[in-house]
């Protein structure tokens, strides 16, 4: 039974700007994959904007955005500051094969709603952290502030948010608490 694991972190900016990507395996070895990933993400901000838009909604935890295909989808989770956390989960894991059986007779572990909850969670926790840094100003990050000149670029390089977020990537299972 292969038991799904996470492809990818993307946490974008609330201009639409990746402040950050990370890749795990078995997609952080092909040369093209962080590519590909970062048009994954980019195509699910439609669909972050129309959720984030529904009045009815009281959480942050957007549940699925859309799924890719047969073996990657997309949770997205919204901070009320705007910033976005994706995760693409792979239903195959980290062997990156199908697995011995066929998803009709269970041998796969299906992602329920529920369990890219904690995953999130520990990644905002995180970002505070990160956010409670004096050294670490978030307005230098956004667009406008690399096009003139006044910002430090586009990423987030602090190695105590970028290794939290391997952490996470790598012991989160499903329904597990990270």
């Amino acid at each position: 039974m292969s038991t799904p694991s996470i492809a990818c972190i993307g946490i974008i900016g609330k201009h639409d700007n990746p402040l950050h990507i990370a890749l795990f395996p078995p997609h952080d070895t092909h040369p093209s994959t962080h590519l590909e990933f970062s048009f994954l993400l980019n195509a699910s901000l439609d669909i972050f904007d129309a959720r984030s838009r529904d009045r009815n909604r009281v959480d942050q935890d957007l549940g699925m955005l859309q799924a890719v295909d047969e073996r990657l989808s997309i949770w997205g989770w919204q901070t009320g500051t705007g910033t976005r956390f994706a995760i693409v989960v792979d239903a195959w894991g980290r062997s990156g094969e199908r697995g011995s059986g066929s998803e009709t007779t269970g041998s796969r572990r299906a992602v329920a709603d529920g369990d890219v909850k904690g995953a999130f969670k520990a990644l905002q926790t995180a970002y505070i952290r990160l956010l409670q840094n004096p050294f670490y100003v978030p307005d230098e990050h956004t667009p406008m502030a690399v096009a003139s000149g006044k910002g430090k670029g586009g990423k987030i390089t602090s190695k105590g948010f970028i290794g939290e977020v391997k952490r996470i990537g790598e012991v989160w299972k499903p329904g597990a608490a990270v």
